[in-house]
């Protein structure tokens, strides 16, 4: 979920989930995550720049993308390329939780963004 603020956000989660997240900085996407065990993640902007920012703009916060782990993100990549779907990353990057990630492109999705993240070893 994007959120402008994750300190304000954390305090209506924290209460609805009853769990404490772990909070990491992501400088790849420039934001700060708070990753849920459940698997819900709050995703703040730490710089203006960022795309989180630029959705917030535009959207306001909510929904940003959904997220599948794979065992094995380049064999997905390398399979969703060779079917023609189009990629926002054609390689993975590092995303939170010290995961690879990769995203689809809305248009390919039906208008979902969609995350692969690839399961720690």
């Amino acid at each position: 979920m994007a959120v402008s603020d994750l300190l304000v956000a954390r305090r209506i989660w924290d209460r609805l989930l009853g769990q404490e997240p772990v909070e990491e900085v992501v400088e790849t996407q420039k934001v700060r995550a708070a990753l849920y065990p459940c698997g819900i993640e709050l995703i703040a902007p730490t710089a203006p720049d960022s795309p989180i920012s630029r959705f917030l703009d535009k959207r306001g916060g909510g929904i940003h993308h959904v997220t599948i782990a794979v065992d094995d993100i380049d064999a997905e990549l390398a399979r969703l390329r060779g079917d023609g779907v189009r990629l926002i990353n054609e390689t993975a990057v590092p995303g939170a939780g010290g995961c690879r990630v990769a995203f689809l492109h809305p248009s390919a999705t039906g208008g979902v963004l969609l995350e692969l993240k690839e399961k720690p070893a």
